[in-house]
């Protein structure tokens, strides 16, 4: 009943599952109150279960474009970059702001941990490219995306390459702007831009992550205590500890350099 079930089927108002609301359909199938902390939790391991972070798959997603793109265009794609020397490239784009809440920190139960930062708010955008064997390429600039920013960041992959360089992308404007295509002419054969990534297909490139990555918190573990202060709630439901991952998007970062990430 748990996996593979929407917790909304069963007139809940959230749509991943927590303790409390396994106990809840425990109380309504076999009229026993169980504790959600204690009880529930071991009974969810010694069934295998584990709290885990959802993959998320678009209800929009075609799946015969996503079946035709894995077993037709994309080895087309690589046959054709292994026979010319090329690099494979998949691209996308993302966007940080300093606002955004995806990290951790320890503080006392019921006392939320207060970051301080600055009022104003920013935000980066960033373009990046991830080839089949790991290798990463990206931009970060303040402007919008525009097929300008497009082409120089395919222009700086050209740069960095030796042969071929073949980029698949999805239907973004930008991607298939004039000025996109003109300049993927004037490249002389050594672009080789394809537009065929399918809508909605995050699980499918490669680079979909990197936007998760930017803003993911440290592997590190969560931040040090002493950067932030807790204060009471009024509500025991409030103990959950949220972070702000801060990124400025200060003058150094206007259309930074292709490279690896570090």
């Amino acid at each position: 009943m748990i996996v593979g079930t929407d917790p909304r089927q069963l007139q809940f108002e959230f749509a991943l599952w927590t303790q409390e609301m396994v106990r809840e359909v425990i109380r309504r199938k076999f009229e026993v109150h169980l504790s959600a902390a204690v009880s529930v939790g071991r009974l969810l391991r010694k069934m295998g279960l584990s709290p885990q972070r959802p993959s998320w798959l678009a209800t929009r997603q075609n799946p015969d474009a996503v079946e035709e793109f894995k077993t037709v265009i994309f080895p087309k794609i690589w046959a054709e970059a292994a026979a010319k020397g090329g690099t494979v490239w998949f691209a996308d784009e993302a966007g940080v702001r300093s606002d955004c809440h995806a990290g951790a920190t320890w503080a006392p139960k019921c006392r939320t941990p207060v970051v301080k930062s600055t009022g104003p708010r920013h935000s980066v955008n960033m373009l990046s490219a991830v080839a089949p064997d790991g290798s990463l390429r990206f931009s970060t600039y303040t402007a919008r995306f525009t097929s300008a920013e497009f082409i120089d960041f395919c222009n700086r992959l050209l740069d960095d390459a030796a042969g071929p360089v073949f980029v698949v992308v999805d239907g973004h404007p930008a991607h298939r702007s004039k000025a996109a295509k003109e300049f993927v002419e004037s490249t002389g054969g050594r672009l080789k831009l394809s537009i065929t990534c399918p809508a909605t297909r995050g699980e499918l490139c490669p680079d979909g992550g990197c936007e998760q990555a930017s803003t993911r918190p440290s592997s590190a573990g969560p931040a040090s205590p002493a950067r932030t202060t807790s204060e009471p709630m009024p509500s025991p439901h409030s103990n959950g500890c949220r972070g702000c991952h801060t990124s400025s998007a200060g003058s150094s970062a206007t259309r930074g350099a292709v490279g690896p990430l570090v």
